[in-house]
């Protein structure tokens, strides 16, 4: 008898435990880990946005990497600026244009951020790469920021960019289009691309930094989209400054949807006039 009801005691012990115990649940090593990295991963992507930067090679980035190249090189566009005069939002406006945001082919191989050719008067290091030509000779450095002094000094040192000089230092339109100008680039839409940079990655915050100017973002600027109309149609009213291009960025748009919507037969606005963006 004795033995029977030990028995069940154990019993009913047992019982009790294994009822009040939390269940063991056992995963792979690293699972809650991955699952975390892959849902961070998918929320940086979608806020993120691909663009295509195509310069002397064809580069996908997206906006996060944009900003982590403004923010790796502002310092040395700022210091140039002091040093040589050129605007800060300039230098890295092209940067971010000839380098395709330090992902192109010239960057990577040969820290070349802004697509500068040897020319008769280079001593340095070259690389041969694909461009108007075939394996033109383009210039090596050591190191990005050899190639941010080299890009000042290219600048100063041509007697085709004087005319830059004699613009403010805060009229980073003028620059772009003045570049195109004296020759930088054959592209015709180079000018409205480097304001679209300036313009959408607030670029313009390092003149006025060095300028000790008060910096205004551009959203916040005399830019307005007028009322909607009764058809609920956005909008939106010219600007000094603007371009098709500028507003296509700006408004995720197509420069053809804008022309075709607005009747448009070439890229021609005037201040004040009235497009339809959607």
């Amino acid at each position: 008898m004795f033995k029977k009801s030990l028995l069940l005691f154990i019993a009913l012990t047992l019982i009790s435990c294994h009822a009040t115990k939390s269940p063991i649940v056992t995963t792979k090593k690293g699972a809650t880990k991955n699952t975390y990295s892959q849902k961070t991963k998918q929320n940086k992507t979608s806020k993120s946005q691909n663009e295509v930067i195509q310069s002397t090679s064809r580069t996908v980035v997206t906006n996060d990497v944009v900003n982590n190249y403004v923010l790796q090189y502002k310092d040395i566009a700022m210091n140039n600026m002091k040093a040589y005069g050129i605007p800060a939002s300039i230098i890295l406006a092209q940067g971010i244009l000839e380098s395709g945001a330090g992902r192109g082919d010239l960057a990577v191989s040969a820290n070349n951020h802004f697509g500068i050719k040897c020319h008769a008067d280079w001593t340095g290091d070259t690389v041969n790469h694909d461009d108007d030509s075939s394996q033109e000779c383009f210039r090596k450095y050591n190191k990005v920021s050899e190639s941010y002094r080299d890009h000042a000094l290219f600048l100063t040192g041509k007697g085709r960019y004087a005319s830059l000089f004699e613009l403010d230092k805060d009229d980073y339109r003028a620059w772009a289009k003045g570049l195109r100008k004296a020759g930088y680039a054959t592209d015709s839409q180079y000018p409205d691309k480097l304001i679209s940079y300036i313009e959408r990655y607030n670029l313009g915050q390092y003149d006025a930094q060095v300028l000790g100017t008060n910096y205004v973002p551009v959203e916040n600027q005399n830019r307005r989209i007028v009322a909607r109309d009764s058809r609920s149609d956005t909008f939106y009213e010219v600007q000094k400054g603007d371009t098709l291009y500028s507003i296509s960025k700006k408004y995720n748009v197509l420069v053809d949807d804008l022309k075709q919507r607005n009747k448009l037969s070439d890229s021609t606005l005037f201040v004040g006039q009235k497009l339809k963006i959607n």
